[in-house]
């Protein structure tokens, strides 16, 4: 019997090697890329990855969800840290890529703002503005 299923296109096979991976170690990675990859595979957050010593790249707004943890990053460069920062207007959030239980460990961000719940959003401004030898009512 003849196989008819279509070989997969070059493009194919590397977005659903992106896709596959939950390790990216010492690369840059263009977030506009692996979330359409993701969404692309069914995937409405980019789920699960570790990210370690990674130049995380936008233009990109960043929906951090459950579980996201930062340890040691680079959040990206402002005048004001808190530039870095949306707050949302209503119950969802649109537009922005969803994370969820995701680990950044001593990785950059350049263009890259972040969103969320008020409270992450708080710890979030508390942190950069610690990060300055600020605190958050300046």
């Amino acid at each position: 019997m003849t196989d008819n299923a279509p070989e997969m296109s070059a493009e194919e096979k590397a977005s659903l090697a992106l896709v596959s991976r939950m390790e990216f170690d010492n690369e840059a990675v263009w977030l506009p890329l692996l979330a359409v990859h993701c969404w692309n595979a069914g995937q409405t957050t980019i789920d699960g990855r570790t990210f370690t010593d990674c130049l995380i790249e936008g233009p990109a707004v960043m929906a951090v969800m459950d579980g996201c943890e930062f340890e040691g990053c680079n959040m990206g460069v402002a005048a004001n840290p808190r530039t870095l920062l949306l707050k949302p207007l209503g119950e969802k959030i649109a537009g922005a890529i969803g994370l969820s239980n995701c680990r950044f460990v001593r990785c950059r961000f350049a263009q890259v703002g972040f969103t969320g719940a008020d409270t992450l959003l708080a710890e979030m401004e508390r942190d950069l503005l610690s990060a300055r030898g600020q605190d958050a009512a300046s």
